[in-house]
């Protein structure tokens, strides 16, 4: 991405980081499901209430 941080104007710099994201190279396919490094709830227990 295109060092847009010197650029004050919202259009402009919304302009360079268009053109920028057009010219880098694509990205690959994803190896693993999205969220897999999310944490995992623990499941509850079912049925009765415990208190």
């Amino acid at each position: 991405m295109a060092d847009t941080k010197k650029v004050t104007d919202k259009l402009e710099r919304k302009k360079l980081k268009r053109t920028a994201r057009k010219k880098a190279a694509p990205k690959g396919k994803r190896t693993e499901p999205r969220g897999a490094n999310k944490a995992k709830v623990k499941k509850l227990s079912r049925g009765q209430s415990k208190r």
